[in-house]
Order: C-alpha cells, then sequence, then structure tokens
C-alpha cells in the first residue's frame, strides 16, 4: 500500500466562518421543526423530508450543489449527489426519518455505497452518519422521536455542524500503487455494474411493452446480436463496467497533459490503436450517456484525478511487466476472483512465454515442414 493521504478543505465552506453560531443553530432548529411539522401529518414518505434537509445543507455550505435525481436514484444512486463546480464531493443516502440506520434489510445497499464512495453521510434526517473510506468517522442525533413529536437535541448541533464541515470539506485521496488503485477501481465498478444492470432490467419492460430502446439498451442489443446471442443483462452489465473503468485507466496512462481528469478528457486520451475503445468513449463523454449511470462514470473519473499514473507505472516497469497488459489482472482479481479463475487471467513470466513461442516454432519447422516456423505465412 503507498501512503494514503485525506485532503480537507478550510472551514470557509461553511458559512458560519468568522460569524456567530447564532445563524446555524437558528437553522438547524428550523430544520427539526419542518421535520416535526411533516412528522404529525401522518402521511409523510421518506421522500417527503427531502427538501428540508437540501435545504438545511444549502443554508449551511457555501458554493455546493445538492442534486436530486429520481431516475439515478432508481437504478442505485444515493439519494443526493453533491457537488462542488460540477466536481463529486459526496453523497448522502436517506431513509424513512423513524428507520433503524442498522437494519439488516439495508446492509447490501450501504456496503455496496461504503466501498465505492469515500466520502458518504447515510442518515433518516435526525441521526447522521459519516463513512470515510468505508470507515464510521462521525456519528451524531440532532433529534429524536417522543410522545410530543420530534424533539431537537441542541446539545449535539455543534457536533453535527463538525459533521456537516468535515463532509463538505472532503477533498480526495492520493493512490501511489496499482494494489489500492485496483481496490477502488473495482468498488465503484462492481457500484457501477448493478446501475446498469437495473437499468438495463427498467429498459427491458419498456422494450416488451413499447418497443422503445435507450442508447444503453440498443448497446445490449447491437451485443446480443453480433457477439453473444444469449448474453444476460447481468453478463453484459459487468462487461460494460469493466470496460469504462480499464479504459479510464488506459486514458489515464496515455495522459501526458495531466490536465483535470474527466470522461471527456478521456475520450480523447485512449490510443488510437484501440479503435473499439476509443468508439465506446466517445459515446460516454458525451451528452448523451444515460444519466442514469452517469454519475458514477463520473465519480470513477474524478478518482483518476488523485491518481500518481508515474508510481504504479513504475511499480510493474521494476519487474518488467507492461502496465496496459498486466494491470488488468490485479484489477480482474479485485473485481471478481472467481471471473478471473474462469476467463484465467493470470500472469505468465516472460520466460515461459519465449519458451513456449519458440517450442511452437521449433515444431512447426521440424514436425510440419514449415520451414519458416511462425513467420510461414503461406501456410497460416
Amino acid at each position: 500500500m503507498g501512503v494514503e493521504k485525506e485532503v480537507f478543505l478550510p472551514n470557509s465552506c461553511i458559512k458560519r466562518k468568522n460569524m456567530s453560531k447564532t445563524p446555524i443553530i437558528h437553522e438547524i432548529n428550523q430544520y427539526i421543526a419542518e421535520i416535526n411539522r411533516i412528522y404529525w401529518m401522518g402521511n409523510a414518505t421518506e421522500h417527503t423530508y427531502r427538501p428540508a434537509l437540501k435545504s438545511l445543507l444549502e443554508k449551511m455550505t457555501t458554493g455546493l450543489t445538492v442534486t436530486n435525481e429520481p431516475k439515478r436514484i432508481e437504478c442505485g444512486a444515493p439519494d443526493y449527489i453533491v457537488t462542488r463546480k460540477e466536481i463529486p464531493v459526496g453523497y448522502i443516502e436517506i431513509k424513512d426519518v423513524d428507520k433503524n440506520l442498522h437494519d439488516k434489510g439495508d446492509k447490501d445497499q450501504f456496503d455496496r455505497y461504503k466501498k465505492a464512495l469515500p466520502n458518504l453521510i447515510i442518515t433518516n434526517y435526525l441521526c447522521f452518519q459519516l463513512y470515510i473510506y468505508g470507515v464510521e468517522s462521525i456519528s451524531v442525533t440532532i433529534g429524536k422521536i417522543g410522545k410530543n413529536g420530534i424533539e431537537a437535541d441542541k446539545t449535539q448541533f455543534d457536533t453535527f455542524e463538525a459533521h456537516i464541515s468535515k463532509f463538505v470539506g472532503y477533498k480526495g485521496e492520493f493512490i501511489t500503487t496499482a494494489a489500492h488503485l485496483s481496490k477502488a477501481m473495482a468498488a465503484k465498478s462492481r457500484l457501477m455494474a448493478h446501475s446498469i444492470e437495473k437499468a438495463l432490467n427498467e429498459d427491458e419492460k419498456i422494450f416488451e411493452t413499447d418497443n422503445v430502446v435507450s442508447p444503453i439498451y440498443g448497446q445490449l442489443k447491437g451485443f446480443r446480436e453480433v457477439l453473444i446471442e444469449t448474453i444476460s443483462l447481468k453478463e453484459f452489465a459487468d462487461i460494460y463496467a469493466q470496460t469504462i473503468a480499464y479504459g479510464m485507466f488506459a486514458a489515464r496512462l496515455h495522459d501526458e497533459l495531466n490536465e483535470r481528469f474527466t470522461r471527456s478528457q478521456a475520450a480523447k486520451l485512449i490510443p488510437h490503436s484501440n479503435p473499439f475503445l476509443r468508439k465506446l468513449f466517445q459515446y460516454i463523454a458525451g451528452y448523451d450517456l444515460d444519466e442514469r449511470i452517469s454519475w458514477i462514470v463520473d465519480d470513477l473519473a474524478e478518482l483518476f484525478n488523485y491518481v500518481n499514473i508515474d508510481e504504479i507505472s513504475n511499480e510493474f516497469e521494476r519487474i518488467d511487466h507492461d502496465p496496459m497488459v498486466h494491470f488488468y489482472e490485479t484489477f480482474l482479481a479485485e473485481y471478481d476472483p472467481k471471473l478471473r479463475e474462469r476467463r484465467g487471467v493470470w500472469y505468465t513470466p516472460q520466460p515461459v512465454v519465449r519458451f513456449i513461442v519458440q517450442a511452437v516454432d521449433d515444431i512447426l519447422k521440424q514436425d510440419f515442414g514449415f520451414s519458416k516456423g511462425l513467420a510461414d505465412k503461406e501456410k497460416f
């Protein structure tokens, strides 16, 4: 493992910098009062409270955009995506106000998010759990349901403010080893595959009734017609997610300008020697990329802004390996070890490869009469 470093922005992203605490306390009190008002309506759902939380976050911070996209959420995105100048800062997953955040029914979903999203809040509007790189950093409860409705716990307001400050101040971590990069890429790729599969399931139902094809479902149909007719939605989602992830790696590997890395930038950097990947990334970089998966593609691209690609290249070169070829084994071992075994993706040492090639060449010459061996173009 290389050295990991957390980078947090200064507290200027919290509005109370050089100000009295009173405005922040007032905003939190107003938030609790609004949650309580909605709670007493008696017909509220988890979604009913969302505008109140969005408003609180925007009032407490500056320069941030809090986005709620229903189509994304249906296909596996967290409820809120928090960005600064279109750059992902963090994610918020919300459950109903009376929901226990340790409910076993949510474990699989929470685990996917914790592994893939390094700056995550899970909340039921009253309890806020902050996870940094999958580890719970802060948990604070600013209110509870009592006999008179929802009652504020003002003793926790300062901790809550620090909680939000740490969340919005997150910037990234530095990655300097292939092992660390493969873990981060694999976690995001699994989440991407999950989102793609859910989107395809949704599209398949629409196609069966209305014969309407989304771009991503159209790609699946084309894949089935040209390559593998029987490929399942899950298998296609796996291939698609892996291709995007490894394409990002290939692009970053060929990035000599060292500008801000985005999916649009990646499309320009894919080598001309791989026309299939270039064409795929021209689609991925465009405005037509399915919004249900665009968020996780952008999050993956953002990851590479914190990768020291020279260190990782040198790591492979020190053992005489081509990183473009051999990193896939490292990545697949993290993404899906069983798939790696089924596909036989293992590194073969160069001396063994040379021996096999030389042996085949000798057999072709001696036993089959090919005078030029493997180079005999007339025979192949």
